[in-house]
């Protein structure tokens, strides 16, 4: 484990040159992967451990839209594609990446299968965090991991691909076998992680929690849509309006501020670009940090997981979020931007 400075922080991280792929095959030799839920994150991480030499097997409902995508991909029913049952008795580390309210529901089938020594491995602090209202407390024999890459199972099967990796947060709960440490960076380097940092269950979820509903989604589909609202009350156009608000962010700026930094940024572009940015980004950052602060506390006290978990549980849940997304879908907003998507040139015939 290397010590790495982070902004004057000194943080633990784990490298693919300090710990190699055929470190992570040595340790986990002996070991059955059984992947539970083929969703958000299940394809991606199953196919980078299949394609990185592990012993790799996938549990899922038979009969669902899941099934059908994990025997597309090329799990094989009966050999390496099981019922949900069968790939926990098999398994000896069970990667539980179902949904947090499908984690809930099949916890009593999972916990009578956590035979002492295996490894019960999530890629989310949800469950084992807010314990109180998940009921998912994990039998002491046990070891219990966390691999968070830092994006989609969709980012993280095309980053490994392209021969890259998806930089990923690692975490021990508990540590029964001794092993807990080598096997959770195993596994982590397995799934095509860049490096490994180190966080805690409980940081993981307060810092994901708040990065949804942040920077990432939340926050960020707030301000496309009151930029957009204001250029279009001022008469600009939808297409001039979109492509201000996000495809020049989204198509240009962001690639090159992951490559150099957002200072580098600042320094190449337009001194009238340049000025107004850094006159104006701290006025936004007063504007919201008192959102952000009441977010975050709303998460550490597990209001947002309680609503999360009420919501997500309601039999109609799927009708209700195909109506919010259908309100996204069709907003000005992104009937623009579906507009401005077809007219890329890599979208044209």
């Amino acid at each position: 484990m290397a010590k790495i400075n982070f902004g004057g922080v000194e943080e633990n991280v784990v490298t693919r040159e300090e710990f190699p792929l055929s470190k992570a095959q040595e340790v986990m030799k002996n070991e059955t992967i059984a992947v539970i839920g083929y969703g958000v994150q299940g394809p991606g991480q199953a196919l980078n451990l299949k394609d990185n030499g592990f012993n790799v097997i996938v549990g899922q409902r038979k009969n669902s839209k899941s099934w059908d995508k994990a025997v597309a991909d090329g799990w094989v029913p009966g050999e390496t594609l099981f019922s949900i049952e069968e790939a926990l008795e098999k398994g000896t580390v069970i990667q539980y990446l179902l949904s947090d309210a499908g984690q809930i529901a099949l916890w009593p089938t999972v916990k009578k299968n956590l035979t002492p020594g295996k490894v019960l491995y999530f890629s989310h602090g949800f469950g084992i965090t807010y314990k109180e209202q998940t009921g998912i407390i994990p039998p002491p024999d046990v070891d219990v991991v966390l691999i968070a890459p830092k994006g989609s199972g969709t980012s993280l099967r095309r980053m490994f691909l392209e021969g890259r990796g998806l930089n990923s947060s690692y975490a021990i709960f508990q540590d029964a076998t001794g092993k807990a440490w080598e096997r959770v960076v195993s596994l982590g380097i397995g799934v095509g992680s860049g490096y490994l940092f180190e966080t805690t269950f409980k940081k993981e979820v307060f810092s994901d929690l708040t990065g949804e509903r942040g920077t990432l989604m939340g926050a960020i589909q707030g301000l496309f849509a009151a930029q957009y609202e204001v250029l279009r009350a001022n008469g600009h156009s939808p297409s001039e309006a979109f492509n201000e608000t996000v495809e020049e962010l989204t198509q240009s700026l962001m690639p090159l501020v992951a490559e150099n930094g957002m200072d580098w940024m600042y320094a190449n572009c337009s001194t009238t670009a340049q000025r107004g940015a850094l006159d104006w980004w701290k006025r936004f950052r007063d504007a919201t940090l008192p959102v952000f602060t009441e977010l975050y506390q709303e998460v550490a006290k597990g209001n947002e997981s309680q609503r999360s978990i009420d919501s997500n549980s309601q039999p109609d849940y799927r009708v209700k979020l195909e109506e919010e997304l259908k309100e996204l879908r069709e907003s000005e907003l992104w009937q623009a931007g579906a507009a401005v998507r077809k007219l890329r040139p890599e979208n044209q015939g």
